[in-house]
């Protein structure tokens, strides 16, 4: 089934089922504002979005279900069309009827009073985001969509008003966020594995230890999702405020806790006493994390795609500048198709990078990581700390290798013993060369004495050749990492010029829209 999404289609077949979809919507959105005034940019912002949106389901999607791929909790095949359909949804169902024009308020729409060059750099903001995201995502780079779109508003906005346009306090929260958003996952992420590993892995009775833990890590779980999903998820259909939304996501732990407790009893009577046992039991719960993190995802940042979009089409109808604007079904529809087209067509290579190119994964790892990214925004959305999913994420993953690398036993005990082994050939060799030195010295040797010198020097050799061995042994076993630190390395990186290389790219794109319509 893999093999089948991945490899199958060709790249040809790929990029012509991409350029099928944009070539619908590019009718539809002709055939459907033929008549409307000035709906050329309507027309193309409608293509830029479909666009845009694909790119999201290429790469930011991969961050909901690459755990539970990774750790084989489920296959590629049924990963997209799990978070295809739930990315729909929850686009469809609680992305919501109005959206703010501009992304996270970065600029004031105020500064610019001629809506054609509103609508000129909402273009150019999609498609920098746009295409920035399909380059990251040709890397292998997971990134922030949010901060791609971001980055695309900055620029244009400033290529058409100038530098005072920008809310760079609100910028500043966002640079923040490449910092906070990973750092809270991965010690999130770290901290629900430890305790995973001190209270069921590292027992003798594992099993009895997984009936007591398990079903209160389920329990949990469902709290968070259902708290997530209340106030990230479902935010557009009826408001509630965290306290409610709390103590909504608590009544239906408890139920859960209820529930999957004799389950949870029943099936540890079939598994044996060993992690994969173990980890069996998390199987169907990662697969609704992947199921309700896909959907809170396509609720969230469909309004990256259909933002710009909505705005572009509400300028071009009613000839101004909002900061609030109604999204039509057409526009939501685009969002919602182009995610789950997306996903589908190009979401492997993220899936895998997330799931199994940055560090080995199981099924208890994913579920930390899949912990980490609901527990996160819970928190930091109370404290008002600005995050990304997408960092969270993929921090989750840095935490939960980085802990391997401190934790794990068998790694500890055979770095150990080589240790052990060269401090007693380096003892050994030491006393070899003791010896020799001391009948070298004597100046009154017997035959045996010479004798002794050959073997000694003899054994010397052999054990200076251990010694050396040993070391390099053991600078060998140190050497391995469970984190890939050249994966580290690029991801960071990308994160780190997402905003400005977006914001570089739509300036230029606005500058060139501006020289082709003046």
């Amino acid at each position: 089934m893999d093999k089948a999404v991945d490899s199958v289609l060709p790249s040809f077949a790929k990029l012509s089922l991409g350029l099928l979809f944009i070539v619908l919507v590019f009718l539809w959105s002709y055939t459907s504002h033929g008549n409307v005034p000035n709906n050329s940019f309507l027309i193309i912002g409608a293509v830029f979005g479909a666009y845009m949106a694909m790119n999201i389901g290429a790469n930011d999607v991969a961050n909901n279900v690459g755990p539970a791929v990774g750790s084989k909790a489920i296959t590629m095949f049924w990963a997209i069309v799990i978070a295809a359909v739930f990315e729909a949804a929850g686009a469809l169902i609680a992305g919501g009827d109005v959206v703010k024009t501009i992304k996270k308020g970065i600029i004031d729409p105020a500064l610019i009073s001629d809506p054609e060059i509103f609508i000129w750099a909402m273009t150019a903001a999609l498609l920098s985001a746009a295409l920035w995201l399909n380059f990251a995502t040709s890397i292998g780079a997971p990134v922030s969509t949010t901060h791609s779109i971001v980055g695309g508003v900055m620029g244009a906005g400033i290529a058409a008003a100038g530098f005072s346009i920008v809310s760079w306090g609100t910028m500043g929260k966002i640079a923040a966020s490449w910092v906070i958003s990973p750092i809270l996952g991965g010690v999130i992420a770290a901290g629900f594995l430890f305790f995973i590993k001190k209270n069921i892995m590292f027992k003798k009775d594992m099993v009895e230890a997984a009936k007591i833990f398990v079903p209160y890590l389920i329990a949990f779980m469902s709290w968070a999702f259902s708290t997530y999903l209340i106030l990230k998820g479902v935010k557009h259909l009826i408001k509630l405020d965290f306290f409610t939304a709390l103590i909504i996501g608590l009544i239906i732990s408890i139920g859960v806790f209820f529930f999957v407790k004799p389950l949870i009893i029943k099936a540890s009577v079939k598994i044996g006493n060993t992690r994969a046992g173990i980890n069996s039991l998390f199987t169907i719960p990662l697969i609704f994390a992947a199921a309700l993190l896909s959907f809170a995802h396509g609720a969230n940042d469909v309004a990256n795609a259909i933002g710009p979009l909505a705005a572009i089409n509400d300028a071009v109808m009613n000839n101004e500048i909002a900061t609030k604007v109604g999204i039509p079904l057409w526009v939501m529809l685009v969002g919602a198709a182009g995610i789950a087209i997306g996903l589908a067509l190009y979401g492997p290579r993220l899936i895998k990078t997330v799931g199994s190119e940055i560090t080995e994964l199981d099924q208890v790892r994913a579920y930390s990581i899949a912990m980490a990214a609901a527990v996160t925004v819970i928190i930091a959305s109370q404290l008002g700390l600005p995050v990304s999913s997408t960092h969270i994420a993929v921090g989750g993953v840095f935490g939960v290798g980085f802990l391997r690398e401190y934790l794990d036993s068998s790694e500890s005990k055979i770095l150990s013993d080589i240790r052990k082994k060269f401090k007693r050939d380096k003892k050994i060799l030491e006393k070899y060369e003791d010896e020799l030195y001391k009948i070298e010295k004597d100046n009154n040797k017997s035959k045996s004495d010479y004798v002794r010198i050959v073997e000694l020097y003899k054994l010397i050799d052999e054990k200076v050749e251990q010694v050396k061995k040993d070391k390099r042994d053991f600078k060998a076993k140190k050497r391995v990492k469970y984190v890939k630190r050249d994966a580290i390395k690029k991801i960071v990186a990308a994160w780190i010029i997402t905003v400005p290389a977006a914001a570089f790219l739509s300036a230029s794109i606005f500058f060139m829209i501006k020289g082709i319509m003046s």
